[in-house]
Parts: C-alpha cells; structure tokens; sequence
C-alpha cells in the first residue's frame, strides 16, 4: 500500500521561503513519477510540479522560477523549495505519485496523494 506523508508548511511573509518534503512508503519508488499540486479555498486543484524517474522536473508557469522540485531515492523523499513565495501560492500543497502518469497538469489526477500540508503566505 502507497502512504504519502507531507510536511514543512507553515505561514510566512512574502518574499520568504518554505522546503516542503514528502515521505513515501513505497517499495519501488525510483519507479514513479512525483508531483506537487496544490488547492486553494473555493478554486481547482493545480498542478505544481513533477519529476519524473529520470530526474526531469517541469513546472506550472505561475512557480516557474520560484520553486524547486526534486526527489532522493535513497531516502523516498520527494521536496519542494519554494523561494520568494508571494500572497497567491497560499493553498494546501499534497503530494502525488504515479507509476503510468507524468505530467504536471495531471498531478491532480495521479492514483495516490497524501493529506496535504498547509502553506500560507501573507502580505
């Protein structure tokens, strides 16, 4: 059974950064896609971020150049370094995974996801 536990948020200045990390019990790990998304009160759920087994990372444009995905097999851990976070990033971050899919406007959709971890970002 896949369990995904995320941590690291909290509420922050604009400006200021978060690291968002995700534990996954998963025995083949390396063998799946990772991703972030995110949901905000009252909107849809948006992909983040993805990396795929190779290590390839690809971004939503509205954290391009702001956050940073990226995984340790050694440890099934996935992150998330979120740099000069600005009022709007503010939402429930989950992390995801997926053996098949691999795309960053699906991470919403990928077969498991943990409970989420709250990051909120003031003015």
């Amino acid at each position: 059974q896949v369990r995904l536990v995320e941590s690291g948020g909290g509420s922050v200045q604009a400006g200021e950064s978060l690291r968002l990390s995700c534990v996954a019990s998963i025995s083949t790990y390396s063998s799946y896609c990772m991703g972030w998304f995110r949901q905000a009160p009252g909107a849809e759920r948006e992909g983040v971020a993805r990396i795929d087994r190779g290590s390839s990372t690809s971004y939503a444009d509205s954290v391009k150049g702001r956050f940073t995905i990226s995984r340790d097999n050694a440890k099934n851990t996935l992150y998330l370094q979120m740099n000069n976070l600005k009022p709007e990033d503010t939402a429930m971050y989950y992390c995801a995974a997926d053996v098949l899919w691999c795309n960053t406007k699906d991470v919403r959709l990928f077969a498991y996801r943990g409970q989420g971890t709250q990051v909120t970002v003031s003015s």
